[in-house]
């Protein structure tokens, strides 16, 4: 039998959980990390750790995801994923301020702290995202990404120049109050969000499934995904693309103090005006790619979204040897704006993806998606900041450090850009459908052999 669909009012509500998600997020990976480097003058590569750690810690997501379909259930695992995210949130902006007096005690408390935000993010996104795969109609899953990455761009947005203007005049105390403050609304916006979502009338479709699929041990199903090509081809394109995607994550906001002279305050605005760039990137592909206009495939998108990244880039390398302030925030804006068309391009790919093969493995699908881009981001995260402390050594300007790794993100992402066409060429390769490959009478896109 065939579950109804989620409504859009139910994908909006899925949208606040994405959003409270993002709220406590962005406060870990942009504002306390400029803390870190420039207002406590630590090395790039103390924060670079931290966040690499919880990057590390989402290779977890395909047991994360395996969890919920084998119970049938995502509700408690996102739940509990954003208590223990808000945690480590609050503990993150403690060990900061420990770290000021005392480095060794703050590291530790930081070590656990990152250690729970890692976790939260990871049990909370893959289910959310597998939620949305499993009771989402095909013909919606596309438009359903957008607005959930959407209401999480928002949700950066709003933090950053809200949390931006409370944080100045800057005090690690007030660092502490502002964190506490969001984590708690987050998490109350997202258990409001997910009351009775998940309720009888979805949990059909999870009755309807086979008890042996249900019950599969974890390395049997991850080794059923895996030897899904679509999926192992795509979960690579993920792996390199976001690796460009996410070098410039934790060195923006200390680039822009440390060569611009900006305010912790100014930084996080400047953030803002980044997502700002994201949350345009996505709609315009969202209004551009509907059936009803025609302007471009999710293939043309990712590519383009790739190439414009590489641009804006090239754009803020020239910005950094320059010091031209102007310069460096349309930067900004642009590779907000070419980031955005990539990421919901991609996101519209990974939701078809995830629901389509075997049944009961949309978790395990969506967690191994999930792992290959949180693995990226770690050690994307991670290497920029190396770079930069390694350059700085070398270099009199801190700008030119800055710019050359901008450079090197710059042609990731061109590479990115050829990988995107085989990636999605297989993708459409795949799409003759064949009867009788899902139990209740859908059809699925045939693999490639």
């Amino acid at each position: 039998m065939t579950a109804p669909s989620m409504s859009w009012f139910s994908i909006v509500r899925m949208g606040l959980v994405q959003t409270a998600l993002g709220a406590i997020v962005v406060l870990t990976t942009s504002t306390i990390n400029r803390v870190m480097v420039v207002e406590l003058a630590l090395p790039a590569m103390i924060p670079g750790v931290l966040v690499a750690l919880h990057y590390a810690l989402q290779s977890l997501r395909p047991r994360w995801g395996h969890g919920s379909d084998v119970g049938g259930r995502r509700t408690p695992w996102i739940v509990g994923g954003m208590a223990v995210l808000g945690i480590g949130g609050v503990g993150a902006a403690v060990a900061t301020a420990v770290i000021a007096s005392n480095f060794a005690a703050g590291f530790a408390i930081a070590v656990v702290a990152f250690t729970m935000v890692g976790i939260g993010v990871g049990a909370t996104g893959t289910n959310l995202l597998a939620m949305l795969a499993t009771h989402v109609a095909a013909e919606r899953r596309a438009a359903a990404a957008t607005i959930v990455w959407m209401m999480m761009i928002a949700g950066f947005i709003v933090t950053t120049i809200t949390v931006g203007s409370f944080l100045d005049p800057f005090s690690t105390t007030r660092l502490v109050a502002v964190t506490s403050a969001v984590s708690a609304i987050a998490f109350l916006i997202a258990t409001a969000a997910l009351y009775k979502l998940e309720d009888a009338r979805l949990d059909q479709r999870a009755a309807a499934q086979p008890a042996d699929e249900a019950a599969a041990p974890f390395r049997q199903s991850l080794s059923q995904v895996w030897e899904e090509p679509q999926a192992r081809r795509f979960a690579i394109f993920i792996f390199v693309s976001m690796l460009a995607y996410s070098m410039q994550d934790l060195i923006l906001e200390p680039f822009a103090g440390i060569v611009f002279n900006l305010t912790p305050g100014q930084t996080t605005k400047l953030s803002g005006l980044q997502n700002g760039g994201v949350f345009c990137g996505m709609l315009l592909v969202a209004l551009a790619a509907n059936p009803r206009v025609g302007f471009g495939s999710l293939k043309v998108w990712t590519v383009a979204g790739c190439f414009g990244s590489a641009v804006a880039l090239l754009a803020l390398v020239a910005s950094g040897i320059t010091t031209d302030i102007a310069a460096m925030r349309i930067a900004v804006v642009g590779l907000g704006v070419a980031n955005g068309a990539y990421a919901v391009a991609a996101i519209g790919s990974m939701m078809a993806l995830a629901a389509s093969g075997r049944r009961k493995r949309e978790g395990m699908r969506m967690g191994i998606f999930g792992a290959a881009q949180a693995l990226s981001f770690g050690a994307g995260g991670f290497l920029g900041t190396v770079a930069v402390d390694v350059i700085r050594r070398f270099v009199e300007m801190p700008g030119t450090a800055y710019a050359a790794v901008f450079f090197f993100e710059a042609l990731l992402f061109v590479v990115s850009a050829v990988l995107a066409v085989r990636a999605t060429e297989t993708r459409h390769a795949a799409e003759l459908e064949v009867p009788g490959s899902r139990e209740d009478g859908e059809l699925t896109p045939a693999m490639p052999r």
